[in-house]
């Protein structure tokens, strides 16, 4: 066991406000600063790799996903960090390795011990192949020295499995009545898959709590991995949250220009590869859309990118005047990115730098902000007013 606790720094951040709405021409107009929050960075340890970070509900028990493989428990009031034992082989490279982590909210009344985890994963295949899978297990967990995933198996598989290493997406999501589970499935880089439902590369599956197809779902009657399908046409999805009024939002991120931020709809195609607001990385061009392409289209895009790493609607009360608002972890952009709903409608309201590229946020169990800095010796830092 290791104290990771580390000195604090009252920082003051600054914050550039975009002129960005739904629809706008481009997400690069900046104005004067709409807020410059002092808050405390506390820097609470450094990680390889970290992908997700996720509270178990109804405690103060943080887990961290490493890329290459590894799982991590911090016990937040003392700062101890332990290793999970029971993590899946991975296949590791490229955008490849361990991803996210999820745990239902239903169960906080339950001691650690005997909780149902989740867990998702870039997975090998036949040949050079490779696909997202998901997992679930039950947690063992005394403290955060005795702590294991027991019975993990594999309760779903993107279909089919491709070669190359990037856009697995593979964050994990539960409706709020906790009835469905919902899956970012990316399009691997393959992009006319995400046109072709007979596979679920580019889209949103949403599964039953064992990973079966959902009832309800828009092309049920079609059966097999089409019936999981609840939106497609995305590209790479890195993260998923539900608004206030139980509406689920992703963004992912466009090729050379174009990150988008969707609110998410059933039967709904983002249009990818056909339609986006950004352009091959060769310079070839792809078609904006357009009001009567068939399309639906981002609440919100960014030119140039922010290259989007995780997001969520903040409820808290410490930073009470972003409650409702999305708060994106920005990898490219180095800063966390707070967006303000209106209805369908999104406006960045500022973004807040940081040194590191941030790849994953989290909301604390007194309202703190938590995030995990991209790459070798990431480090988790917890904001605070």
């Amino acid at each position: 066991m290791k104290s990771l606790f580390k000195s604090s720094a009252i920082l003051s951040l600054p914050a550039l406000a975009l002129a960005s709405c739904a629809h706008a021409e481009s997400g690069d107009s900046a104005s004067a600063a709409a807020d410059e929050p002092s808050w405390t960075v506390t820097e609470m340890g450094e990680f390889e790799r970290p992908w997700a970070i996720e509270f178990v509900p109804g405690t103060d028990m943080l887990f961290i996903t490493e890329k290459p493989g590894t799982i991590k428990v911090m016990d937040t009031r003392t700062g101890a960090v332990g290793k999970v034992n029971g993590a899946p082989e991975v296949a590791f490279g490229g955008q490849g390795g361990l991803g996210d982590i999820a745990f239902l909210a239903s169960e906080a009344g339950n001691p650690l011990n005997g909780r149902t985890v989740y867990l998702s994963w870039a997975e090998a295949g036949e040949g050079e192949t490779r696909g997202a899978a998901v997992g679930r297990g039950i947690l063992a967990c005394d403290d955060v020295n005795a702590c294991a995933i027991d019975g993990l198996s594999v309760i779903w598989r993107q279909t089919p499995k491709v070669e190359g290493r990037g856009h697995y997406s593979h964050r994990i999501t539960f409706s709020p009545d906790e009835q469905f589970m919902f899956v970012a499935s990316g399009d691997r880089q393959k992009m006319e898959p995400a046109q072709d439902n007979s596979n679920t590369i580019g889209t949103i599956v949403r599964l039953n709590l064992d990973g079966s197809a959902a009832a309800g779902n828009p092309f049920a009657d079609q059966g097999g991995v089409t019936a999981e399908i609840w939106s497609y046409g995305h590209r790479n999805i890195l993260g998923m949250d539900w608004d206030a009024e139980g509406r689920l939002w992703d963004v992912e991120h466009g090729p050379a220009g174009g990150d988008e931020l969707n609110l998410v709809a059933r039967a709904a195609n983002y249009g990818w590869p056909t339609r986006s607001y950004g352009e091959h990385y060769n310079g070839d061009p792809i078609a904006d859309h357009s009001d009567d392409d068939g399309f639906t289209k981002p609440a919100i895009w960014w030119t140039p990118v922010i290259a989007p790493g995780d997001m969520i609607f903040y409820t808290g009360d410490m930073f009470e005047a972003w409650q409702g608002d999305a708060l994106i972890a920005g990898m490219g952009s180095r800063a966390l990115v707070r967006v303000e709903i209106d209805g369908d409608n999104a406006t960045e309201a500022a973004r807040y730098s940081f040194d590191g590229r941030i790849r994953s946020v989290e909301q604390g169990p007194d309202g703190s902000i938590w995030i995990a800095e991209d790459g070798e010796g990431g480090k988790v830092l917890r904001l605070t007013l």
